[in-house]
């Protein structure tokens, strides 16, 4: 069966707790190691803070709380991933990140209604790589629905 790269999708793999996630590459400005944050007074338990990235105020959401995945912890080898969603840049901790992933059409499946810690509004399908199954997240929606207003404020508080 031959490959359609025309079709094909980017995507960084990542993992919360043992489920591995995939998010557009489109969408990742960097890679860091995670910093202390500045907390924001009454934010919700997955808006750890803010951090300044090259001038650049920046909202940190660790998505293993947001998703009640795993315990998280802050060390040398927590992850997070920087995005650029609809001009603005937010950082989003998890556990580690894998690879980057080329998805033909026919490896992306429709997700089914799981009752799963993410929402079905929030997932783009279920991409298959051998015997991996990666959840496909739609960060844009994701982050831009009701948090988006509360990440806005985070940086504005800072």
């Amino acid at each position: 069966m031959a490959e359609d790269t025309n079709n094909a999708t980017e995507v960084l793999s990542f993992r919360l707790g043992a489920e591995e996630y995939a998010l557009s590459i489109l969408k990742v400005q960097e890679i860091r190691g995670y910093d202390n944050v500045t907390r924001i007074a009454s934010a919700p338990d997955y808006l750890k803070g803010v951090v300044n990235l090259r001038g650049i105020i920046v909202p940190i959401v660790d998505m293993r709380i947001k998703f009640n995945v795993g315990n998280p912890t802050y060390d040398a080898f927590t992850v997070v991933i920087v995005l650029n969603i609809n001009g603005h840049t937010i950082g989003m901790v998890v556990d580690s990140v894998s690879d980057v992933v080329t998805l033909t059409p026919d490896q992306i499946k429709a997700a089914p209604d799981l009752g799963a810690s993410v929402a079905a509004e929030y997932l783009q399908g279920l991409g298959t790589v051998g015997e991996r199954m990666l959840i496909l997240l739609d960060i844009d929606k994701l982050l831009s629905s009701e948090d988006m207003g509360l990440l806005a404020a985070a940086r504005s508080a800072a």
